[in-house]
């Protein structure tokens, strides 16, 4: 290794952002210490919103690097960037957001939950809870996992009411989860999976045969110990899918069929479009017309939330580049056994499809050693916000549900920890 001063630059600020995402609840704290209208107030609550942590220091990380190279070399670095995944989350979050979609995915939902009640004899609270984060994920390997990532926790957070501490961050741990390995059925829909599936020749066969059932299982197993140790708070604390659309239907009319066609239509135009910003950035605009003349069966677009999601990966995309030089080295000197368990650890400080992007360059790897290094990328994909790319999408849809509104990344990856380790035995102990 030989690194140049932008790369441990890079590095640094990165691993400070990090360390700022692991702070952002004492900074909430601490701006409580100043008046609410004061300047320090303001910037230290701005500080405390981890969906700008990592595109803030990736700006004081291209101001240093025009000081030390140059305006047009940091140019032409940000010029080489790709920014086709913030800009595809950012457009399938708004569009899985609306009333329509998440109406369809309700209704869907709720079928599969009365036929199991039916059949079981189970509470229709606990059912709708373990088939919302069972089918909610699973769906992430054809409507890709950002889509799912959307419906199911907006599903979720109209499902629960004031739920203590506990059982949010082991939901929001379970979703996060649940959601990196639910979209390893197919090669297009996990990033990690993304990411190497046309450099290694990876079809829809190979895929579904090594990861698929191991997915399947990994879900299922995580859905329903949430729903059994959190049996009696679930009561308590939530809605059935039911009730929740009672909710729904009040507050706006019946939605016509074709304008939920329409949407629908659209959605599935991104996602096979998810590859070519131009186009699905256009289809996008056409779909805001749309909205426009269905105001009437339209709530609030999620166009801020959804910025702040894309502003948040396009920090980490800025870091990425610079890992390479301590990250390749890496995972080239690791045997199969260790590289699993390495990429399961570090997906917890870099996004996952990061990960599998850069051990795709190493030419040494194995077959075995290119699968265990994907099965731990997607097995750690829920330790922390920053390790699969939907996560920030979830986590501004339910981060108000905790108390004081803001989510301790640190509890977060304690909670995570018990579905994570359902995830490595699932897709490393199972013989692949």
């Amino acid at each position: 290794m030989n690194p140049s001063l932008i790369e441990i630059l890079g590095t640094a600020i990165f691993a400070i952002a990090i360390l700022h995402t692991f702070l952002v609840q004492k900074i909430l704290h601490l701006s409580h210490r100043f008046p609410k209208d004061s300047l320090m107030h303001g910037v230290l609550h701005l500080l405390s919103e981890i969906e700008i942590v990592f595109g803030v220091w990736a700006g004081i990380f291209l101001t240093a690097m025009i000081w030390i190279q140059g305006a047009q070399a940091t140019v032409d670095f940000q010029e080489g960037l790709n920014f086709t995944e913030p800009l595809f989350v950012f457009v399938i979050m708004v569009i899985a957001a609306t009333r329509p979609v998440l109406s369809v995915a309700r209704d869907g939902i709720q079928l599969v939950s009365i036929l199991l009640r039916k059949i079981l004899r189970t509470p229709e609270k606990i059912t709708d809870i373990f088939v919302v984060l069972t089918l909610g994920p699973l769906s992430g390997s054809f409507i890709t996992e950002p889509a799912a990532m959307t419906v199911t926790a907006l599903l979720l957070v109209s499902m629960f009411h004031s739920p203590p501490e506990r059982l949010a961050y082991f939901l929001m741990a379970v979703l996060f989860v649940n959601i990196s390995v639910g979209g390893a059925l197919t090669p297009f829909a996990a990033p990690p999976i993304l990411m190497v599936a046309g450099h290694w020749g990876w079809d829809f066969a190979f895929v579904f045969q090594h990861f698929g059932l191991k997915s399947i299982i990994t879900v299922l197993i995580n859905a329903l110990g949430l729903v059994l140790f959190f049996k009696k708070d679930i009561e308590a604390y939530c809605y059935s899918l039911r009730e929740a659309d009672e909710k729904q239907d009040q507050r706006g009319p019946a939605i016509p069929l074709g304008v939920t066609v329409l949407h629908l239509l659209f959605l599935v135009m991104v996602v096979l479009t998810a590859h070519y910003e131009s186009v699905f950035m256009g289809i996008f605009l056409f779909f805001l017309g749309l909205t426009t003349v269905t105001k009437k069966y339209q709530e609030h677009l999620r166009l801020r939330e959804s910025l702040l999601v894309a502003f948040f990966l396009g920090g980490i995309i800025v870091f990425g580049s610079f890992q390479k030089w301590w990250l390749e080295p890496l995972l080239s000197s690791m045997s199969d056994d260790l590289l699993f368990k390495g990429a399961t650890a570090l997906t917890a400080i870099t996004d996952n499809a990061a990960l599998t992007y850069l051990g795709s360059q190493v030419p040494s790897l194995s077959i075995d050693s290119r699968y265990a290094l994907v099965a731990g990328a997607i097995a750690g994909g829920g330790l922390t916000v920053i390790a699969n790319a939907p996560n920030p999408a979830g986590f501004s849809i339910l981060n108000h549900k905790f108390p004081g509104g803001n989510v301790s990344p640190v509890k977060l990856f304690v909670a995570a920890l018990l579905p994570t380790a359902v995830a490595v035995f699932c897709l490393w102990l199972i013989p692949h």
